[in-house]
C-alpha cells in the first residue's frame, strides 16, 4: 500500500456500539426498562450522549480501526475546531470516559441550550468531515439524507418531465409527440436563451417519454435514463452518464436493441461518470463472466470482503469481440471500480486518463439520540474501501488506462490492442467529442 494508506490504517477510526451508546436492562418489578449509560456525563447531558453515540458508531462502522486513545485525541481536536479557539480542551484521560467528561465540561460553558446544541452539532460536523479521506463524511438532517438517497437512485423530485410538456402523469406517447410539437412551434420564433433552454428541456422530455423502456422506468419510479447509445460503423457506443439502480437494465435494453445489427465491437464511455449504486459493479461483471465469480474486495477494519457476481451470463454480449472503456479524471466511485474489474479480467481495454481515485463506499447511520423534537440526524460514513486490480485501494490511486491519451503516440498504441481498423476509428471519433448525454 501507499504510505498515505498505511497512515490511514494506523491512525483511523471500531468497537462495539449497543443501542447507540445505551445499555438496556430490566429491573424486577419495573413496568418499563431502565436506561443505563456508559458514563455519568451521558446520563446528565443529552448533547454529550448525542456526540458519544456518534463516537461509538464511528468506531464500529468506519472503514478503518483505531484505539480509544486515538479516538479521544481526535474528538479533542474536533471540539477545539468547533469552539474556534486556540485553547486545547482538557482531556483528563485518553479514553472514552475522558472524551465524555471533556464534552460535558465544554458544553456546560455554553450560554444557552441552543448554543450547547449547536456546539454538539458543530463538533460532529467537524469530526465527520475530517475523517480520512477528508470531505467524505457528513452529518445529515432527515431532509439531507432523503436527498442523498434520491441522488443515488437518480430521482429528481424537483423535475417532472410530463409537466415540462404540460401533460398529466402517464400520458401516452401520442400525447407526448403532440405536446412536443406544439411546444416546438411556440418556441420556434424566439431566439432568446430561455426559449432555447425550454426547447431543449422539451426535447429531452420527449426523448425519455417516447421510448417504451425509459418511459416505463420514469412512470414507475421517476428515474431518468443514465445511458445513451449510437452506432459508429460496426461499433456499439454506450455512454453512461452516471450509475443508478436502473443502469444495468438500461444497458441490457441497449444491447438487445442492437442485437439485429451487424456489430462486433463496443465502446463504453465512462468519462465524467460520478458513479452511484455499488451493486452495479458485480451485476455488470456477471453479464460477462456469469454468476458467483470473484469480482473484487472491499476493505473494512483490517478485513477483506470478497465480492462476487450475481447476474447470469448475458449471451448477447458474446458477439462483441473487442471492448473499449473510455475514462477520464472525473470517472469515479462505482464507475472506476467497474473499469478496474473489466481491466482485471481482460474483458476490455481502458483508454483515456487515470480515473479520479474516489474509491470509497459510503452509507448512512442514524443517530437515535433525539436532541430536537422536529429533526433527526444521521451520519454519512465511509464504511469500506474498494480495492483495484493490484489489490490496492482505488482511493487516491485511481485506475490507470491501458492507453493513455496523454501519450502523444496514443493513436498508434490503439493498434496494439485492437485488430479492427473500424474499432480504432470509432474510438478516435468517440474521444474527439464529449460523452453523449442521455
Amino acid at each position: 500500500m501507499r504510505n498515505s494508506t498505511k497512515k490511514w490504517l494506523s491512525l483511523a477510526l471500531a468497537a462495539l456500539v449497543i443501542g447507540g451508546g445505551l445499555y438496556y436492562f430490566s429491573v424486577e418489578g419495573a413496568a418499563t426498562p431502565v436506561v443505563s449509560y456508559k458514563t455519568p456525563q451521558e446520563s446528565r447531558d443529552i448533547y454529550v450522549r448525542f456526540v458519544m453515540e456518534a463516537y461509538d458508531t464511528i468506531r464500529q462502522d468506519f472503514w478503518a480501526s483505531t484505539t480509544d486513545a486515538a479516538m479521544a485525541d481526535y474528538f479533542q481536536s474536533s471540539l477545539q475546531k468547533a469552539l474556534n479557539t486556540p485553547v486545547v480542551p482538557v482531556l483528563s484521560t485518553d479514553d472514552r470516559a475522558g472524551t465524555a467528561a471533556m464534552l460535558e465540561d465544554a458544553f456546560g460553558q455554553a450560554t444557552s441550550s441552543a448554543a450547547e446544541k449547536q456546539l454538539a452539532l458543530n463538533t460532529l460536523i467537524v469530526a465527520l468531515y475530517d475523517l480520512p479521506p477528508v470531505g467524505h463524511g457528513e452529518l445529515l438532517s432527515a431532509k439531507q439524507e432523503t436527498s442523498f438517497r434520491q441522488n443515488v437512485s437518480n430521482v429528481n423530485p424537483t423535475k417532472d418531465l410530463y409537466q415540462t410538456l404540460g401533460l398529466a402523469d402517464g400520458a401516452s406517447s401520442t400525447a407526448v409527440d403532440e405536446a412536443y410539437a406544439a411546444e416546438a412551434r411556440a418556441l420556434a420564433a424566439s431566439t432568446t436563451a430561455d426559449a432555447k433552454a425550454a426547447l431543449a428541456q422539451a426535447a429531452y422530455a420527449k426523448r425519455v417519454l417516447d421510448d417504451p423502456n425509459t418511459k416505463n422506468l420514469y412512470d414507475t419510479a421517476k428515474v431518468e435514463p443514465t445511458i445513451s447509445t449510437r452506432i459508429i460503423g460496426h461499433t456499439l457506443y454506450i455512454g453512461m452518464s452516471k450509475i443508478a439502480p436502473t443502469t444495468i437494465l438500461e444497458f441490457g435494453d441497449a444491447v438487445l436493441a442492437a442485437s439485429t445489427t451487424p456489430l462486433d465491437s463496443m465502446i463504453i464511455d465512462l468519462r465524467g461518470n460520478l458513479g452511484g449504486a455499488l451493486d452495479f459493479a458485480t451485476e455488470f461483471l456477471g453479464l460477462f463472466i456469469g454468476p458467483n465469480q470473484y469480482a473484487y474486495d472491499l476493505y473494512h477494519q483490517g478485513e477483506y470482503d470478497p465480492q462476487r457476481t450475481d447476474e447470469p451470463l448475458f449471451p448477447e454480449l458474446g458477439r462483441y469481440k473487442e471492448i473499449a472503456i473510455l475514462t477520464d479524471g472525473m470517472t469515479q466511485s462505482t464507475a472506476e471500480l467497474t473499469a478496474s474489474e473489466m481491466k482485471r479480467f481482460k474483458l476490455a481495454t481502458l483508454i483515456g486518463q487515470t480515473t479520479r481515485g474516489w474509491g470509497t463506499v459510503e452509507n448512512t447511520f442514524p443517530l437515535s439520540t433525539a436532541i430536537d423534537p422536529t429533526e433527526s440526524y444521521s451520519m454519512l460514513l465511509v464504511h469500506s474501501l474498494t480495492l483495484g486490480t493490484d489489490n490496492q485501494p482505488i482511493q487516491d490511486n485511481g485506475v490507470s488506462p491501458d492507453v493513455s491519451v496523454s501519450d502523444s503516440r496514443w493513436k498508434s498504441e490503439l493498434l496494439k490492442h485492437f485488430s479492427s481498423p473500424g474499432m480504432v476509428t470509432a474510438i478516435e471519433q468517440a474521444l474527439s467529442a464529449p460523452p453523449i448525454a442521455p
